[in-house]
């Protein structure tokens, strides 16, 4: 059986988003946060086909560009310390 849980404290800017995000999808307030919880907190394992639709947008994004192996090599030095 589900668990029940009370929030209390949400701020007035949250609250406003998650009505407005209920009533655009059609839920009630409670199934709108079950929603975001879910979408946020469950991993979801997308499908072969979401992965090459991602492949063939990187590849397009890339077209053009002519990378050299030391640009590649600054690029996965970037952001380490």
């Amino acid at each position: 059986m589900p668990t029940a849980i009370t929030l209390k404290g949400i701020p007035d800017e949250v609250y406003a988003q998650l009505k407005s995000s209920a009533e655009a999808h059609r839920r009630s307030l409670d199934s709108e946060a079950i929603a975001c919880l879910e979408a946020m907190l469950l991993p979801r394992k997308a499908s072969a086909a979401e992965h090459a639709l991602r492949a063939r947008e990187m590849r397009q994004a890339l077209q053009g560009h002519t990378y050299q192996p030391e640009d590649i090599d600054k690029f996965k030095r970037q952001g380490r310390a």
